[in-house]
């Protein structure tokens, strides 16, 4: 970990900024310390046009598993496509990858949308508040948001407190997790600084079956361990933050390391030789991952009479390798010289700059006109080729006008123009080129097969925009509507990828000829909220253009051991839906909460549902809570997923038991929560529609007692 250069940076981004947060935000921030948590999250709730859930610290302890996304799959609206049983990818209505936009301290993260196969990496013990915002939130986050956003923040200081911290321990018996973090913080006057370690080790995780299927070859699972799926994380942060008067910055330096196995058999041509039992649950073997992902932000504000201007700044370096024995599917490739198992390599450097200034003059009315520039470098190594080399540069401009004639009404309204430029590099394989021409192949497919890469220079720009209101007639209720505009520039994958994913056992190609995604989309919600019944309903529904998705072509490559080609191609598509949730306070400290969802998405062009589609499910959860105790159960229904794309396997539906309790304790000025909680209690065998070992027919873990011991001070 890099962690030696982090005094160095911090002086370097004193001087400069970023805030990709909603503007409405700001004024939050300038606020007093002294915060009331339900205020907040009225606040922002009534300021957004589009349905908005706001996670606090309570929420997050809670439901904590030691994966951030899959403790954010307790929202309706919101899955985890999950890789095993360590990391996780946030999917909103449907939408993942590049159509969502996590960011964390007010920097997008960058790298987690190039395949299924990548999970988030951020230090899910550092999560301290979470807003999800739901819809078309491009106006405010830029093109990769068209689905909505994930904004991860840190809480203001706790008051009167000049030193604190906190030790959490973790604990899981699915695959033996043995996890902590450390958290001191330190305020002084007008300082505040905290820094974070977290570490986690888990082995091989445990699945309620013998055997799996992987294209029609049965693979034993010795011991029920699905093996080689141990890994490791561990995480490094500092945070600190200064106010003074109408003046506030903060500034966070961030290293994350994470390494974890695949399971063999779904790497490549299934082999059963190759997931014989080696009798260490927790060692971490070829073919894994490796990811290194350092971030650095800062961010400035000052405010002065009705004008708040802000600038922030952000650098990210994502260093991602696969390794694997050295195969070769030509015959005639040599191992390289140095690193010869290195199988890929990734270097994706990222920087962030914007500003915006909002302008606060009038009662009823405020404007915020914002600009941001993201300019990204990638380069590649290792014996196998899936994506080239490319920089990338995309600006924007935005205006946002907000007008409350009423303080029971607000309309909002805003446009937003975006250009992005993308330069890919020519890549040419002499060993394919070699190989095809010894097999006798015509000079139209070599050449169209030896350009792994071929050089592509795309200018993209386009505009977005929304409307949209909120209504409280009065505390009890509240009505939002809004219809947007988004749309979402390309990826380089999308764009230009061209070789086998081993992992899913196809051979992904880009189109450089694609052009952006384009959408409308509508939004509506009502929430009433009066003891001790609280209701939220939000049906959504949105047209596309041009959806890019990975279409299998039915053409069999030419490149060995490689499959069906699935190709990127644009499609028009609808994505509608609802989410449900509503919560009933009953006799005696118990509570009942009921929230479901449902999602229906169609391709207009093939006439099928469009891939990677969640199924519709509940949760039926009763609590009983009273002083320092609490205890719940759960019953959570996934339904059968039957509207597939084609070459998708369909999914069977599952009713699971999950239980918890929690018990708080306080001792002196050390307040310790010690949390059990249980998944999956029955031990059923289940499949998630979304996981990446869905197409091997690998069942999600079997069942998993937890122990969290959080210790305050």
């Amino acid at each position: 970990m890099r962690i030696g250069f982090i005094p160095a940076m911090l002086m370097l981004l004193s001087v400069l900024s970023v805030n990709a947060q909603e503007p409405d935000s700001v004024r939050i921030v300038c606020l007093d310390s002294v915060v009331v948590q339900g205020s907040f999250k009225k606040n922002v709730d009534k300021r957004s046009a589009l349905p908005v859930n706001v996670l606090e610290k309570e929420f997050l302890q809670a439901h904590f598993t030691g994966n951030l996304v899959q403790t954010l799959a307790q929202v309706p609206g919101i899955r985890s496509m999950d890789i095993g049983a360590g990391f996780s990818k946030p999917v909103i209505r449907g939408m993942g990858f590049n159509r969502i936009s996590v960011t964390e301290n007010g920097i997008k993260q960058e790298g987690q949308q190039w395949g299924v196969d990548h999970g988030l990496e951020i230090d899910a013990f550092n999560a301290e508040r979470v807003i999800i915002r739901k819809g078309p939130t491009s106006l405010l986050y830029g093109s990769d948001a068209m689905g909505g956003a994930i904004e991860i923040m840190q809480l203001p200081p706790p008051p009167n407190r000049h030193v604190f911290g906190e030790v959490v321990l973790l604990g899981k018996s699915v695959n033996e997790t043995l996890g902590g973090s450390l958290m001191l913080g330190i305020q002084k006057e007008a300082w505040h600084a905290k820094f974070r370690y977290s570490e986690k080790h888990f082995g091989d995780y445990r699945i309620p079956v013998d055997t799996v299927v992987y294209l029609t070859q049965p693979l034993p699972v010795y011991r029920r361990r699905l093996k080689n799926t141990a890994g490791l994380e561990r995480n490094i942060s500092l945070y600190s933050e200064y106010r003074r008067g109408a003046y506030f910055s903060s500034y966070a330096v961030s290293d994350v390391y994470q390494k974890t196995g695949f399971f063999p058999g779904a790497h490549g041509i299934p082999d059963a030789s190759r997931v014989q039992d080696d009798g260490d649950s927790r060692d971490v073997s070829m073919p894994y991952s490796q990811v290194n992902h350092w971030k650095m932000t800062a961010h400035h504000q000052y405010a002065w009479d009705g004008i708040i201007a802000y600038l922030d700044a952000g650098y990210q370096h994502n260093h991602r390798e696969e390794w694997s024995k050295f195969h070769t599917h030509y015959g005639n490739q040599p191992a390289p010289e140095t690193d010869p198992d290195k199988e890929l390599d990734f270097r994706l450097n990222t920087y962030t700059v914007a500003g915006k200034v909002k302008l606060l003059h009038a009662a009823n009315w405020e404007h915020t006109a914002g600009w941001d520039l993201q300019y990204q470098q990638n380069r590649i190594a290792g014996y196998a080729f899936l994506l080239p080399e490319y920089n990338r540069i995309s600006t924007g401009l935005l205006w946002l006008t907000t007008y409350r004639p009423h303080r029971s009404l607000s309309v909002s309204g805003g446009i937003r123009y975006d250009y992005g430029r993308v330069n890919i590099s020519a890549c040419e394989d002499e060993y394919l080129n070699r190989y095809l021409g010894e097999r006798g192949n015509p000079e139209e497919t070599i050449a169209q097969y030896r350009w792994r890469s071929y050089p592509v220079n795309r200018r993209f720009g386009d505009v977005s925009g929304s409307l949209g209101l909120v209504w409280t007639p009065n505390d009890a209720h509240t009505l939002k509507g809004n219809i947007g505009h988004s749309f979402r520039l390309p990826g380089a994958n999308e764009l230009a990828s061209n070789g086998v994913h081993h992992g899913t056992f196809r051979h992904e190609q880009g189109d450089p000829s694609l052009s952006s995604e384009r959408g409308w989309q509508l939004d509506v919600s009502y929430v009433y909220d009066r003891k001790p019944f609280t209701l939220a309903v939000s049906p959504f529904v949105g047209r596309f253009d041009n959806y890019i998705y990975l279409r299998p072509t039915g053409e069999w490559s030419k490149l060995p051991h490689a499959g069906q080609i699935y190709r990127y191609t644009g499609a028009r598509a609808v994505l509608a839906g609802m989410e449900l949730a509503a919560d009933v306070d009953l006799w005696q400290a118990f509570a009942y909460r009921f929230a479901g969802e449902y999602i229906h998405t169609y391709n207009l062009d093939e006439q099928v549902p469009l891939s990677f589609s969640p199924p519709a499910s509940l949760r039926n959860t009763l609590s009983w809570k009273r002083e320092n105790l609490r205890f719940h159960v759960e019953w959570q229904h996934i339904a059968p997923q039957r509207r597939v794309a084609r070459n998708e396997d369909t999914t069977p539906g599952a009713n699971l038991i999950h239980a918890g309790a929690t018990v708080r304790i306080r001792l002196g000025g050390i307040r310790t929560e010690i949390g059990w909680l249980c998944q999956n209690l029955l031990n059923s065998r289940y499949y998630n529609h979304l996981s990446f070992y869905r197409k091997m027919e690998i069942p999600e873990p079997g069942r998993s007692f937890q122990l969290l011991i959080r210790n305050e001070f």
